[in-house]
Order: C-alpha cells, then sequence, then structure tokens
C-alpha cells in the first residue's frame, strides 16, 4: 500500500519528470522536422519572396529548410488590421528568420512564440509622465520586438525590404536580431557568445563601430551602416546584422573588424555567398 505519503512523493516525482519529458518530446520533434525538406512549392515562393534565399550556397539551403520547419511548427502567427496570414507570409518570414540560425544549432528564438503581423506599418502609442503632466506619443513602425514577448511586424515592409537583398535594410533580420540580443535578459547589443573571452572582443570592435556611426551621423556623412544603428546598442547590433547578410562585402572591406565579430557569432561568411 502506497498511503497518503508515497502517492505524495510519486506526484512529486510525475511532476519533476515532466519537464524532462516534454524538453525530450520536443527535441524528437524538431529532429524529425530538422531533416524535411521544404515542397517544391515552399522553394518556388522563397525563390521569389527572398532573393538572399538565391545567394545561399546549395548546403546552408538544405539547413535552412529544416529550421523553417521548425520555426513554422513553433511560432505562432497572428493576423492585425484584418490581416489574414497566408502559408506564404509565414514562410516568407520565417525563411528570413532563420537565416539567423544557420550553423547555430539548437536556438530557435526560444523566447519567441507569437509573430503579429499587420497589413502596413502600424501605430504605437507610448505613455510618458514626467509625475506631474502625462503624454502620448505616436510612433508609426514597420516593425518592433517586444522584451520577452512577441515580434510586429508590417506584411508590406517585409515584402519590400526583403525586395533587394543588398540594400541592408530587412526588417525581418533586423526585428530577430533584437531577439538574438534579449536572450540573456538585457537588451544592450550583446547577444549570448560562446565563451567569456568573447565578450571582451566583442566589446571593444562593437563599442569602437557603434562611436564611429555616431560621429559619422553627426557629421551626416554616409556609411555601409543605416545611421538608425547610432540610436543606441541594441540598434546598433540590429542594424550590423542587417549589413552583415545584405551588404557583407562592403562590411568586410570597410568595417573588416565588425565583420569577424558578426562571422564568429554568426558562424557565417556572408561575403563568399554567390553574389
Amino acid at each position: 500500500m502506497w498511503g497518503w505519503t508515497g502517492w505524495i512523493i510519486a506526484g512529486v516525482l510525475g511532476l519533476a519528470c515532466w519537464p524532462v519529458a516534454a524538453h525530450l518530446r520536443r527535441l524528437r520533434r524538431r529532429k524529425r522536422l530538422l531533416d524535411q525538406p521544404l515542397s517544391l512549392r515552399d522553394q518556388a515562393i522563397l525563390q521569389g519572396n527572398v532573393p538572399l534565399y538565391r545567394r545561399l550556397p546549395e548546403g546552408l539551403r538544405r539547413s535552412l529548410h529544416g529550421l523553417i520547419q521548425v520555426f513554422l511548427a513553433e511560432k505562432r502567427f497572428i493576423g492585425c488590421g484584418g490581416l489574414e496570414v497566408t502559408d506564404e507570409m509565414r514562410l516568407t518570414i520565417a525563411a528570413q528568420a532563420c537565416m539567423l540560425l544557420l550553423n547555430r544549432p539548437g536556438r530557435f528564438f526560444p523566447k519567441l512564440r507569437t509573430i503579429y503581423l499587420y497589413p502596413s506599418a502600424f501605430v504605437v502609442r507610448h505613455a510618458r509622465s514626467d509625475g506631474l503632466i502625462e503624454t502620448e506619443d505616436r510612433e508609426v513602425l514597420a516593425g518592433e520586438s517586444w522584451h520577452r514577448g512577441p515580434v510586429v511586424l508590417a506584411w508590406d515592409e517585409v515584402r519590400r525590404t526583403a525586395a533587394d537583398p543588398r540594400d541592408g535594410h530587412n526588417v525581418v533580420l533586423h526585428e530577430l536580431a533584437h531577439q538574438l540580443d534579449q536572450e540573456d535578459g538585457v537588451v544592450d547589443g550583446a547577444p549570448v557568445l560562446e565563451n567569456r573571452s568573447s565578450y571582451r572582443s566583442w566589446a571593444r570592435v562593437l563599442g569602437a563601430e557603434y562611436a564611429a556611426l555616431r560621429a559619422a551621423d553627426r557629421a551626416r556623412r554616409p556609411t555601409v551602416l543605416d545611421d538608425y544603428g547610432a540610436t543606441d546598442p541594441a540598434e546598433f547590433f540590429a542594424v550590423a546584422t542587417e549589413a552583415f547578410f545584405e551588404k557583407p562585402r562592403e562590411m568586410a572591406g570597410r568595417h573588416p573588424e565588425l565583420y569577424e565579430q558578426l562571422q564568429a557569432f554568426y558562424h557565417l561568411d556572408p561575403a563568399a555567398w554567390n553574389p
């Protein structure tokens, strides 16, 4: 006879084992999905909607297919502003998001569960108070990444910024880079790196590059990086990620140390991909 004590112990053990069992099921599901290629129809959609996909070497392209399968299975898309989300929209966004996961096994934006999709730019209201007067700012955005929360995107901007893979602007890469930055709980332009020594060189190189971009912005000098990156270190990392994937040769030529830091982080060399 178990008795009450026995049942309580069994219940506690069951609760302790449940997260482990769920984790193992998730790993098995991911492994199965990672081995699944995309259909020819889906590949044709990516060929048309994501020109950056066409630049990928064949091996990375196959890896991307599996990552997309996992992303689509684990992330929820919700249409806003009357938008009906289609499979084409999900696939187009997932492909660009998963570019950031190539050669980085086991990481699938763990804090991201939901992607809200608007048909076009959306308005965000920010309330501010100085203790006496409360005001409300209205900001029109193409994308937003919430700390420990979802990503919000405008579909027309997703399509527009994906269409030119060499202009250094990509709203999906930008907002999902913020998700990588937020994984350690701090939004500071320093994502989770492989070891402690990496943070020293990361801070040195990106700190200097951020300061240089701020100086160029004040002097109105054009640079490889979008001047929005001069806003703060978090935006600098997101803007640098966009340029790394879309303007890799220019970055490698004019900002070699920055390129090397991002190359080590993403384990990719976009400058060597198909032109």
